[in-house]
């Protein structure tokens, strides 16, 4: 009796089966079945959804956010500023060079209107501010001598001693004396501050698109000296009154000039480059910048010194400047018709095309004939160039 054939396992034949079945499938032709409804309330609703989706492309990606245009954000940009004026006070007259700080004329100033000043500052031992937290003692073992307080004025003796005005004591330091709170004179100086005249001088370029303008157009000579800034007659004149900028901020001047503050110039340009380089306008808006509902950090100040010789002896005056510190902020944004449209419909789309995008061919070796399939481009020579735009 002869001997059976062994049979082939099963996962081989499973695996020959769906081998036949995939080069079957794969010289299959497939059409898509198309049926139509006839039914008028479900054609209406197709139509309103595709009437949605073109109003979608046509209203909010073309017309509102301008989606066929190249942006480019956060053009270069460079501030110059002066500001002009005098001002007086119980005690004296200021001019500009006084009042401003720093003089340099950046995009960030401060413009003082009011001062405590503590005269006449020697180095010496004398009481410590009361304002310090322990600097109040009532006999000299509450004041440990060598001790440096951070937020005090020198390093204490030792020593209790009498205030510099009433009935109690704080210990004595060593430093620069009086302090600040004992011998301080206010002087305010913001009675004329509101006429002061700023120029803000700005000039932008974007980069991507080449383009570079200037808040200052070409006028005669002189009219920067007689205008002041109007929205609607005088855009190119940014000369603004300081209290104008306050009011254009929402704020008390009086109260502003007093506890001191922070105000933003903001100038926004936004340009569609499609258009005229007139149609390109900044635009100027005001507000406060500092957090003025919160009384821990509201207003603004800053501490500076003038330091002379008296009889061989460095001194000093303390002053505590209260003032109104303008920031201008400059930000906007350039669009111009993207490379596809250049690319696609415009007349002169060869040569756009051309100038777009450059082909580097090698060269042939010498004595051999261009190729079958050498480039008959010359664009690395065009002279044409992009006036035929």
């Amino acid at each position: 009796m002869a001997a059976a054939e062994p049979k082939p396992p099963a996962g081989a034949a499973t695996a020959r089966r769906l081998a036949r079945s995939c080069w079957s499938a794969f010289w299959d032709y497939e059409t898509p079945k198309v049926i139509v409804v006839k039914n008028r309330r479900l054609g209406v609703v197709y139509r309103l959804v595709q009437l949605l989706i073109l109003l979608y492309f046509v209203w909010y990606v073309f017309i509102v956010q301008k989606s066929y245009q190249d942006r480019e954000t956060g053009p270069e940009s460079s501030v110059i500023t002066k500001v002009k004026g005098i001002t007086s006070s119980e005690h004296k007259v200021w001019d500009v060079e006084e009042y401003v700080k720093p003089p340099e004329g950046g995009s960030v100033f401060s413009i003082i209107t009011r001062m405590e000043v503590t005269p006449s500052q020697t180095v010496g031992t004398c009481p410590e501010s009361v304002r310090v937290t322990n600097a109040t003692c009532g006999s000299d073992e509450d004041c440990v001598a060598g001790h440096l307080d951070m937020l005090g004025n020198g390093v204490r003796t030792g020593r209790c001693v009498p205030y510099y005005h009433g009935a109690f004591k704080t210990c004595e330091v060593s430093g620069w004396c009086p302090v600040e709170d004992g011998a301080s004179v206010s002087q305010f100086l913001g009675k004329m501050a509101p006429n002061f005249t700023i120029l803000i001088k700005n000039s932008i370029h974007y980069p991507k698109f080449q383009f570079s303008k200037g808040n200052i157009e070409n006028q005669e000579n002189g009219y920067l000296k007689r205008c002041t800034f109007d929205e609607v007659s005088h855009l190119y004149c940014p000369i603004f009154k300081l209290g104008f900028i306050v009011e254009q901020a929402g704020e008390n001047f009086t109260e502003l000039a007093h506890w001191g503050g922070v105000i933003g110039v903001i100038i926004t340009w936004d340009c569609d480059l499609d258009l005229p380089a007139s149609k390109c306008n900044p635009k100027y808006s005001f507000r406060r910048l500092d957090p003025k509902h919160i009384p821990a950090s509201s207003g603004y100040n800053f501490r500076f010194a003038k330091y002379y010789k008296v009889n061989g002896s460095t001194t000093r005056t303390l002053i505590k400047a209260y003032g109104i510190r303008i920031d201008v902020i400059v930000h906007g944004q350039g669009s111009f018709l993207c490379d596809w449209i250049l690319l696609t419909f415009m007349n002169k789309n060869k040569v756009y095309s051309h100038k777009k995008f450059d082909k580097m061919v090698d060269a042939p070796e010498r004595g051999a004939g261009p190729g079958p399939c050498a480039s008959q481009d010359s664009t690395l020579t065009d002279p044409r160039g992009l006036a035929q735009l």
